[in-house]
């Protein structure tokens, strides 16, 4: 059975910063590209980062220069290391198989306040 647990949230100050990471279980990670997504209340479920089986990524505009995804094929592992956080980064955080999603998780909640 395919789970995704995410882990790593919290309460932020602006500025700040925090590393997400996503434990995957599931033959299909090795293979898959893996993006993490971000829901914030009364906004559609948007797609922050990608990263493909090889390692080539892909960032929404609002976090280039600010987040980094990684991962780590031998441990079913991605991660998203977020500095510079801002208000309007926060959300509950997901990660899910790209192309062919997986059930989702729980989430990770991110909340960046002072």
């Amino acid at each position: 059975q395919v789970q995704l647990v995410e882990s790593g949230g919290g309460l932020v100050q602006p500025g700040g910063s925090l590393r997400l990471s996503c434990a995957a279980s599931g033959s299909f990670f090795s293979f898959a590209t893996m993006g993490w997504y971000r829901w914030a209340p009364g906004k559609q479920r948007e797609l922050v980062a990608t990263i493909t089986s090889g390692g080539s990524t892909y960032y929404r505009d609002s976090v280039k220069g600010r987040f980094t995804v990684s991962r780590d094929n031998a441990k079913n592992t991605v991660s998203l290391q977020m500095n510079s956080l801002k208000p309007e980064d926060t959300a509950v955080y997901y990660c899910n198989a790209f192309s062919s999603p997986r059930p989702w998780g729980q989430g990770t909640q991110v909340t960046v306040s002072s």
